[in-house]
């Protein structure tokens, strides 16, 4: 079986977001005993990424160390057109990356206990996100 659809994702303010009940409302999973999920954000100024589901605080320290490793108004940036924060959302998002391959194991992710999906916003107006999901399996 193969099925897929682009999920949009409300738009968020800055920061880190758990997304993990919004995507799998918009996933058939239940058809597959056994198979991927491959999600695709399709956007180069926001990632996605696996951590921790439970403590709000991992969050906002990650996006605290984000924003201190890549600062907005350096001088050494030349792409700067479309506001402060719009080259460093571009590295940022380039480190945390676009896409997630996640196992799915009878109708549900296999996910760890602690982990969730988190749409990693790094502009102050980002607007809607688009995610592309691949599901693949039996």
């Amino acid at each position: 079986m193969w099925w897929q659809d682009t999920i949009t994702l409300r738009a968020r303010p800055r920061g880190l977001h758990l997304v993990t009940d919004e995507l799998l409302a918009a996933l058939p999973l239940a058809k597959v005993r056994i198979g991927l999920l491959h999600l695709f954000i399709q956007h180069a100024s926001a990632a996605l990424a696996l951590n921790e589901n439970a403590d709000p605080d991992v969050r906002g320290d990650l996006g605290r160390w984000l924003d201190q490793a890549v600062p907005e108004n350096a001088p050494y940036f030349r792409h700067t057109l479309e506001g402060p924060d719009d080259m460093p959302a571009h590295i940022k998002a380039a480190l945390l990356g676009s896409s997630l391959s996640l196992p799915v194991r009878d109708g549900r992710l296999a996910l760890g206990t602690w982990q969730g999906i988190w749409l990693c916003e790094f502009r102050e107006h980002g607007g809607v996100r688009r995610v592309v999901a691949t599901l693949q399996g039996e």
